[in-house]
C-alpha cells in the first residue's frame, strides 16, 4: 500500500478553523430553543470567553509568527499570514451570528420571562434615572480613574481584557464653537476604565413589581461622564475593549529561576502587543482613529459591535436568584458505591480497583485520599502532579497538613499551567512554607499527568496507593468537567507511579516500565503501535476496532496513522470534543471514520481509548490528547483499565456517548458539524444517561446498606396506659 497518499495537505484540517467550528457547535447551543432560556444565555457567555482565549493565544501566537518572518505552512498548507485572514472573516461571522442571537432571540425571549436588561442608559424611566445617578455617586464615582491625553501625557496604557470608554473632550468656553464635524485636532481624547472590581450587572426598579431590571456598569457611567470632567463638555463617548497578545514566551534555558521569571512575564501580559479592538456600533469616527491608530491595528482587526461589548457578563445574569425554572436542574454529584462513608479508603482499594467517573460521581474519594492519607500514621509519602487546582483547594490543605505532619510530601507544581500561573505561585510559596518538597516543573516541558503517590507502611510492609485521572485535582472545575480517575494499588502501578516522581524530582528514567506509558518518552509511538496493530489486524481478517474519546486531534503522525487503519478496514469511531483536524469521508482514505462532537451541560473533558485487540479488547485512559503538545511536549501518562468490571464500565461510557442523539454534532464529508436527525430515533442524551445511572446506582447502594431496610416496627401495645393513650 502506498501509504505517501495519505499524507496530502487536503486531508487535514486547520486546528485553528476547526476550533472556530467548536466553538460554533457551542454558539449552536444558545440558538437551541428546546433548551432553557438561561442555559441559553450560559452557553453565549462561553463562546464569548473562549474567543477571548482564542485571541490572546492562538491568533498572538500567529502574528508573532508574522512579525518573526516565519513562512513555513502548517499541516492544511496554511501560512500563519493565510491563515489571519481566514480567521479574520470567520470571527467576524462568529461575532455576527452572537449578537443575532442575543439581540433576535436572546433579549425578547428575557423580556417574556420577567427579566429586562436596560441597553441604553437613554431608556431608563425618571425613577430609575434617580436609583442610577445615586448608585453612580455612592458607589462608582469614588472609584473612577478617568484619563485624558495631550501633548503633557501621552495615550493611556490599555490593559488587556479591559472595558474602557472612550470620549472626546472639550473645555467649555470652545464648546459652542465645536460641532460633530469639526476636526479631531481641536478635541481632546479621555478614557475611563469600567472597575472590574464593581459588579458589571446591577440591579435596578423595575417597572412592574415582580419583574427583574438589570443595567451593564458603562451605561451607568456613559450617563454620569460629564461629571468626571468638570471644565469639559463631552462631544461623545463609547465603549471599548482591547484584547493583547497573553501567549508568555519564557527562555526556560536562560531562566535561573523559574518562579520569578514567570512572575515577571506575568506582568507583560496587561501590556502585550494589541491584537483585537471591540467597539461599539456607531462609534464616533474621530475617537475611532485616535484608538485605532495609538493601538496600530489594522481595519481587520477591529470588530464592530450592535450590543453589550464581552457577552461573558451573561454569565451574571444565569446566576440571578428567583430564574431557577428557567434552567437545567442543578445536579448534585453522587457517592461512589465501592467508598460507602464509613469505610476505609486503603483497605476498599485494597480488595478492587475503583473507577471514578465525574461529575456523575463525586469528586470527594479523591480528595478523601489526600486528606486521610495526611493524617493517616501509618502513611510515609504523598507524591502529587498539580496542574490547575480551585482557589480554596481542599488537597492542597491537606497537603500542607501531610507535611507538617511529618510526611515527605513532594508536589510538582505546574507553574506553566495557561491563565493558572498566577494561582500556581501562591500556592506553590504556600506548600513550601508547609515543609513539602515543591517541583517546578521541568524545562522545556509542561507536566499534564495527573497522578497521586501515596505510600503507606502496612503489616505486610511498604503498600504503594496510586491515583490516576483524566482531569486536574480541581474539586470546583469537577463538578462541570467530565472526568475519569482510576484507584488501585496494584503493586506494578505503584513502582510506575515511583519511577514518575523519581523522574520528574531527579531525572532519572527506569530501564523498564510496567503498566504505565508516559510522554515525551514513548506515549506516541505508544499510540502509533496500538492504531498499527488494528490495521494489522484487520488485513488479516481478525475483529479489529477503534474508539477513541478526546478534547483534540491534531497530530499529523496520529491522523495518518488512522487513515491507513481505515484504508486497511478498520472501524474507527472518534469522539472528540474541540479540534479536529482529520476529515472523513475521503475515498479510500477515511471511509471507515467518523466524528463526533458532544456539546452539553457538563465540559467533556475525559480521554478514553479502547483498542479491539482480536477479540481481547484493552481500554485505556489519560491525560493526553492527540496532539503534538500532549506527546511530544508535555509530561503525560497513559493508564490501562485491566479489572474486568471496570473495563465494561469504560466501554458502556464510549458506547452511550456513541448513542447520544440529542447533544452530538457529526462531522460530515465537508468539514461541517450537523446535530444528528432524531426523526425515528431513540432520544438519547449521553449526560443525564450518567446523571440517571449515578444516582439508581447511590440509591441502590444505601438501600442495600440500609441495616433498617428488613425490619418491621410493632409497637407493644401492652405498656401503654388507657390513661396514656
Amino acid at each position: 500500500m502506498d501509504f505517501e497518499k495519505f499524507e496530502k495537505k487536503e486531508y487535514f484540517v486547520n486546528r485553528e478553523l476547526s476550533w472556530l467550528k467548536f466553538d460554533e457547535r457551542v454558539l449552536s447551543e444558545a440558538r437551541d430553543k428546546n433548551l432553557p432560556l438561561f442555559d441559553r444565555l450560559k452557553f453565549l457567555s462561553i463562546t464569548a470567553s473562549n474567543l477571548d482565549e482564542f485571541f490572546m493565544v492562538r491568533v498572538a501566537s500567529l502574528k508573532d509568527q508574522v512579525h518573526a518572518g516565519y513562512h513555513k505552512t502548517d499541516i492544511a498548507g496554511m501560512t500563519a499570514k493565510e491563515q489571519l485572514k481566514e480567521i479574520s472573516v470567520r470571527t467576524h461571522e462568529l461575532v455576527h451570528v452572537q449578537y443575532n442571537t442575543l439581540n433576535r432571540s436572546l433579549i425578547p425571549a428575557l423580556e417574556k420571562a420577567g427579566m429586562h436588561l436596560v441597553a441604553a442608559h437613554e431608556n431608563l424611566t425618571e425613577a430609575q434615572s434617580v436609583f442610577v445617578d445615586r448608585y453612580f455617586e455612592d458607589n462608582v464615582y469614588p472609584v473612577l480613574t478617568p484619563m485624558a491625553m495631550d501633548s503633557s501625557r501621552p495615550f493611556p496604557l490599555i490593559r488587556n481584557k479591559t472595558l474602557n470608554i472612550g470620549a472626546l473632550i472639550s473645555k467649555k468656553e470652545k464648546s459652542d464653537k465645536l460641532s460633530k464635524k469639526d476636526k479631531t485636532g481641536e478635541l481632546l481624547f479621555a478614557t475611563v476604565q469600567v472597575p472590574s472590581v464593581l459588579p458589571r450587572v446591577v440591579q435596578i426598579p423595575s417597572k412592574k413589581d415582580g419583574d427583574t431590571t438589570v443595567i451593564l456598569l458603562e451605561e451607568i457611567i456613559e450617563r454620569n461622564i460629564d461629571k468626571l470632567f468638570l471644565s469639559y463638555d463631552v462631544i461623545c463617548a463609547h465603549p471599548y475593549r482591547i484584547m493583547r497578545n497573553a501567549d508568555l514566551s519564557i527562555d526556560e534555558d536562560e531562566a535561573a529561576d523559574l518562579l520569578k521569571e514567570i512572575e515577571k512575564q506575568l506582568k507583560k501580559r496587561q501590556w502585550g502587543e494589541a491584537i483585537r479592538l471591540e467597539v461599539e456600533d456607531g462609534i464616533d469616527k474621530r475617537l475611532l482613529k485616535i484608538i485605532k491608530n495609538e493601538l496600530k491595528l489594522s481595519e481587520e482587526d477591529i470588530y464592530y459591535i450592535p450590543g453589550p461589548l464581552d457577552l461573558t457578563f451573561l454569565m451574571k445574569m444565569y446566576g440571578m436568584d428567583g430564574f431557577d425554572a428557567l434552567k437545567v436542574p442543578k445536579y448534585t454529584p453522587q457517592p461512589v458505591k465501592e467508598l460507602p462513608a464509613d469505610a476505609d479508603i486503603f483497605e476498599e482499594i485494597q480488595k478492587h480497583d475503583i473507577l471514578l467517573h465525574h461529575p456523575y460521581q463525586t469528586f470527594e474519594p479523591v480528595v478523601d485520599f489526600v486528606r486521610k492519607a495526611a493524617k493517616d500514621p501509618q502513611v510515609l509519602a504523598i507524591k502529587q502532579t498539580l496542574y490547575r487546582v480551585s482557589g480554596n483547594s481542599p488537597i492542597i490543605k491537606a497537603l500542607a497538613q501531610a507535611a507538617e505532619n511529618g510526611k515527605q510530601v513532594s508536589v510538582l507544581v505546574e507553574l506553566k499551567a495557561r491563565f493558572d500561573e498566577e494561582n500556581n505561585i501562591v500556592w506553590a510559596k504556600m506548600l513550601e512554607k508547609a515543609g513539602c518538597h515543591v517541583i517546578y516543573g521541568l524545562v522545556g516541558l509542561k507536566t499534564h499527568s495527573k497522578i497521586t503517590l501515596v505510600v503507606r507502611r502496612e503489616e505486610d510492609g511498604i503498600r504503594r496507593y496510586v491515583h490516576l485521572g483524566t482531569g486536574n485535582y480541581n474539586d470546583a472545575t469537577a463538578k462541570l468537567y467530565t472526568d475519569t480517575g482510576l484507584l488501585t494499588c496494584q503493586e506494578a502501578i505503584g513502582e510506575d507511579a515511583t519511577a514518575v516522581f523519581n523522574m520528574l524530582s531527579g531525572y532519572s528514567e527506569p530501564k523498564s516500565w510496567n503498566k504505565l506509558a508516559l510522554a515525551p518518552l514513548w506515549l506516541k509511538d505508544k499510540f502509533l503501535y496500538l492504531i498499527g496493530r488494528e490495521a494489522e489486524n484487520a488485513k488479516a481478517g481478525e475483529k479489529a476496532h477503534i474508539v477513541a474519546k478526546m478534547n483534540s486531534l491534531c497530530d499529523r503522525d496520529i491522523i495518518e496513522a488512522l487513515y491507513k487503519a481505515s484504508a486497511a478496514g478498520v472501524k474507527i469511531e472518534l469522539i472528540v470534543r474541540g479540534i479536529c483536524c482529520l476529515k472523513v469521508g475521503i475515498p479510500g482514505v477515511s471511509e471507515n471514520i467518523t466524528v463526533r462532537s458532544i456539546v452539553g451541560n457538563f465540559l467533556e473533558h475525559a480521554r478514553i481509548y479502547y483498542f479491539e485487540n482480536a477479540g481481547s479488547p484493552e481500554v485505556y485512559m489519560s491525560s493526553a490528547d492527540w496532539m503534538p503538545r500532549n506527546l511530544e511536549r508535555r509530561v503525560e501518562i497513559l493508564f490501562p483499565v485491566e479489572q474486568e468490571d471496570l473495563k465494561e464500565k469504560a466501554i458502556h461510557i464510549l458506547r452511550v456517548q456513541l448513542a447520544d442523539t440529542l447533544k452530538a454534532h457529526v462531522m460530515q464529508a465537508d468539514g461541517s458539524y450537523e446535530k444528528i436527525d432524531k426523526r425515528g430515533k431513540k432520544l438519547i442524551c449521553a449526560q443525564d444517561t450518567f446523571c440517571e445511572e449515578a444516582i439508581r446506582e447511590a440509591e441502590e447502594a444505601k438501600a442495600k446498606d440500609d441495616p433498617a431496610k428488613d425490619r418491621v416496627f410493632i409497637p407493644e401495645k401492652s405498656r401503654i396506659t388507657q390513661e396514656d393513650e
